[in-house]
């Protein structure tokens, strides 16, 4: 059976997120986006932990469901973690995100953690020791963990961030290396991106929402072909199986918030030719630039734009349909006309997911009118206009809006941006 994933959501314990993330609102959104297996987030914090115990059972292995049986998604127990630590004379700030089997499990982990630093603080820690440390104490807990580098690639907080990364996984991880099967690819990247760095090869990318609002979870997915089972997928996972392991779901890069370089209180974004001329300084107040993911997959590249690895997993890039809405309808996707509207469609076309990539143009028009059809079409075969993203600034993207604008040169993206 087809099951779409994503491992990895925040709840309303974390900054900076909706109050209504709580397992039973991220599972009811799960549902109506066609999710199959939902993070629950945060589950090492300690309140939210005793939510997950009441409201949760385990109904396969290694999944969850709702005690009061008014959702279908299956929940798999994940959680990110900060660590700001210094290693070979620089600091380091890294984001991991763990996933667990079990509450027993969770509980464990929470408690190791708890002795370490307060988890009661914020829904995605911070932590002192180093994520080699991290990766011992998580499978001193239990070997069917899954440790896994989150958002691999912005600059802040990631494993290959410009601003305190490193350069490779076994610099990061050394001897514990071995025990990273896979990394997050990031809304500011994607997995055609990473086909350029060989040493990626053997590992497998898997892409996710990283959602702190209902509304954003699915924004990026993953989609097997296997049961409702943690240890099936976990094995798919670490084998990088392309039989069971169909695509990733995946946002745009390029509308992500750190795809281009720049400096956002100037006003400044750059491709990264354009800063290499200025030597990585913004014109405006001659401070470093926040270098891009673009800026560093070209610095750790060996491979040219368009290499396709022999055991890549294939991607496909989408736009949630509330954003499709919104731009044919020329207003915010939180108006009660894009709102009304996409329940319209839930109701009588199914799930977002299935709406997004599985009717066909007439299934579409039954259900939608013309235009809705065409842009989700359109999406469909890339034909967007994206004005990129840059130091925490999310890029602007559209199906119509500015159309004439960008006529003929909106396919095959970013090798548009490259100029090849």
């Amino acid at each position: 059976m087809r099951v779409i994933a994503d491992f990895h959501v925040h709840s309303k314990y974390s900054r900076a997120t909706s109050k209504s993330m709580n397992v039973s609102e991220i599972a009811l959104w799960a549902d109506k986006k066609g999710i199959d297996i939902i993070s629950c987030g945060d589950f090492q914090h300690p309140a939210y932990l005793g939510e997950l115990k009441n409201k949760l059972r385990e109904t396969e292995p290694g999944l969850h469901m709702l005690k009061d049986k008014k959702t279908q998604a299956r929940v798999i127990l994940s959680t990110e973690i900060s660590n700001i630590y210094k290693q070979d004379g620089k600091v380091r700030k890294i984001h991991t995100l763990i996933v667990m089997p079990t509450l027993k499990d969770a509980e464990r982990f929470s408690k190791l953690l708890s002795e370490k630093g307060n988890t009661a603080a914020d829904g995605r820690p911070i932590f002192g020791f180093s994520v080699r440390d991290l990766v011992k104490y998580t499978f001193d807990i239990t070997p069917d963990a899954m440790v896994i580098p989150a958002h691999a690639w912005t600059p802040w907080f990631s494993i290959f961030g410009s601003k305190s990364g490193f350069d490779s996984i076994e610099e990061c991880f050394g001897p514990e290396a071995k025990y990273i099967h896979a990394i997050e690819t990031g809304l500011s990247s994607d997995p055609s991106a990473n086909w350029r760095i060989s040493a990626l090869d053997n590992i497998t990318l898997i892409s996710n929402s990283d959602a702190h609002s209902p509304s954003k979870i699915g924004r990026e997915a993953n989609v097997f072909e296997c049961k409702l089972d943690y240890y099936e997928i976990k094995d798919i996972i670490e084998k990088k199986d392309k039989n069971r392991f169909k695509y990733t779901i995946e946002f745009f890069p390029e509308e992500g918030k750190y795809y281009y370089d720049g400096h956002a209180n100037c006003g400044i974004s750059y491709h990264p030719r354009e800063s290499k001329e200025k030597k990585n300084r913004c014109p405006v107040c001659f401070k470093p630039l926040t270098l891009g993911v673009l800026h560093r997959i070209e610095e750790l590249a060996d491979r040219p734009w368009n290499f396709v690895p022999e055991n890549a997993i294939p991607q496909r890039h989408l736009i949630q349909l509330q954003e499709i809405i919104s731009d044919c309808k020329e207003t915010a996707p939180s108006s009660k006309k894009v709102q009304a509207e996409y329940e319209r469609m839930l109701v009588k076309g199914g799930k977002e997911f299935e709406i997004l990539m599985d009717r066909t143009k007439e299934e579409l028009l039954a259900i939608t009118d013309e235009k809705i059809t065409e842009a989700i079409l359109r999406v469909r075969l890339e034909k967007v206009n994206i004005i990129p993203g840059f130091d925490g600034e999310f890029g602007k993207i559209s199906i119509f809006r500015g159309a004439e604008k960008f006529k003929d040169k909106t396919k095959n993206i970013q090798m548009k941006i490259f100029g090849e």
